[in-house]
């Protein structure tokens, strides 16, 4: 790239938009733990659409490859530059621009904090009920670009049912102007589809119109231990048929992850003792605060009586339900607690009943790599999606013996190797495991048509 592609750039956006050299912050390349990668050749910083769109027409016309970035949370290396790519942060793009409550819909740019939109939202009497843990610095356009999950799946789905249209800027610099703000459009195929998930192969998101839904007056919480994984789906099922539409989140976590977490991460305090073999998180929420009570006293009564819980606690306030989720929402922090170099994410989806059965299978296999290799279990049960953190300390050079072992037992079980942060660069190599090769050729003839000059996040997902 030449000082007067540069030149070109900051000729169309302005010198502060179009970073180089030493004027680039370390954040553009690092990952979320920390760890460098390559130094792009500049970062761009457009502040509107228009720009983004000349951004791209002159790189598409250059053949210069872009990286895509939002909030740079993701565990997949998938907005990471290469040394020959320019990254393209969104955000100076992150306003939230229009709550429409009557519509039920938010309008955000891509660059918006999760947890801005959320505020925003809930200013109006609403909520958007995409949640998770990187909340505070994950970006709209990351989520979308990820189809991003969390805690709320369960009664709301995953981020592709609460678009409702999207403004993208495809890779030659053509804007689609799909920013529809109602439920139904039947009018052809649905567009905003092929971009959801896809990872900024395809295009680059830069406005999104979003689902709200009136915010429930009252959410309440409740912390359960049991003593084996049937009985946490014995929990499940009798919690959605006494609950129904009031049940929004349920999450699980082996003894392991939450012995750990009370033990390692500051601020977190034990509201059950920690000997427990499972324990679930369960929330619902509702408009109706004293019957949403009595319906979970009436759920745990029943359940301690059946024998399937053996210990509970409901929240009592926000504060309450709050120091609870803090359990849950420690992963990253929990993580840090051990050496980078020798731990694996994995983030899979499984049928429900499986779950332990794969988790023990894991944990067997792994003793043949390295017999003081173990792992972190902890999940979405109610949606089917598993997380699960392997260390191995003492063997920081078989990392990819362990990746591949993990992944066949995820084949094996018949999962998918990623339930809700991508493929990226690091879960390439496995796509072949839960895709079809006619899948795969699918998606790169979509690449070849929407992007002929393999210029946004090139060899992300698949290579051409």
């Amino acid at each position: 790239m030449s000082h007067g592609f540069i030149d070109q750039l900051r000729g169309v956006l302005d010198k502060t938009s179009v970073l180089i050299g030493t004027d680039m912050d370390e954040r553009y390349y690092h990952d979320i733990a920390g760890k460098t990668f390559a130094k792009p050749l500049a970062v761009v910083r457009p502040k509107t659409t228009e720009q983004v769109s000349d951004f791209l027409r002159l790189c598409s016309h250059e053949k210069i490859p872009v990286t895509p970035q939002g909030g740079m949370t993701g565990l997949v290396r998938g907005a990471l530059p290469n040394a020959n790519e320019i990254v393209l942060s969104m955000e100076r793009m992150n306003a939230v621009e229009e709550v429409d409550a009557l519509a039920g819909v938010a309008v955000a740019q891509a660059g918006a904090p999760l947890e801005m939109i959320q505020e925003q939202v809930e200013r109006e009497g609403h909520i958007f009920p995409l949640d998770l843990g990187a909340r505070g610095s994950c970006t709209i356009g990351g989520n979308i670009s990820t189809n991003a999950g969390g805690n709320r799946v369960i009664r709301y789905g995953m981020t592709r049912d609460l678009v409702l249209g999207l403004e993208v800027v495809m890779a030659d610099g053509t804007v689609l102007h799909g920013l529809h703000k109602y439920l139904k459009n039947n009018t052809g195929i649905d567009l905003k589809q092929l971009f959801i998930g896809s990872e900024g192969v395809l295009g680059v998101v830069t406005r999104a119109a979003l689902r709200i839904f009136p915010a429930p007056i009252e959410r309440q919480v409740i912390l359960c231990a049991m003593d084996s994984f049937a009985k946490v789906s014995s929990f499940l099922e009798m919690a959605r048929q006494r609950l129904g539409g009031e049940l929004t989140a349920f999450e699980v976590m082996w003894n392991e992850y939450y012995r750990l977490t009370v033990e390692r991460v500051n601020g977190v305090v034990a509201p059950l003792p920690a000997f427990h073999p499972f324990y679930v998180l369960l929330e619902a929420s509702g408009n109706n605060p004293d019957r949403i009570h009595a319906d979970l006293e009436k759920l745990l009564e029943t359940a301690i009586g059946e024998k399937t819980i053996l210990d509970a606690t409901l929240s009592t306030s926000r504060a309450s339900a709050a120091a609870v989720w803090r359990i849950r929402d420690s992963t990253l922090e929990l993580g840090r607690t051990f050496p980078y170099a020798s731990r694996i994410g994995f983030d899979v989806s499984l049928p429900i009943e499986r779950m332990d059965e794969y988790a023990k299978v894991v944990r067997a296999r792994i003793k043949a790599i390295d017999a003081r290799a173990f792992a972190i279990v902890f999940g979405h049960a109610g949606d089917g999606n598993l997380h699960l953190e392997l260390h191995h300390e003492h063997t920081p050079d078989r990392r990819e013996e362990f990746e591949e072992l993990v992944y066949r037992i995820t084949c094996e079980f018949g999962g998918a190797i990623s339930a809700e942060h991508g493929i990226g660069v690091v879960k390439r190599p496995y796509l072949k495991i839960s895709r079809t090769p006619e899948e795969i050729e699918t998606m790169r003839t979509l690449k070849r048509a929407f992007d002929p000059n393999n210029i946004l996040n090139p060899g992300r997902i698949f290579s051409l």
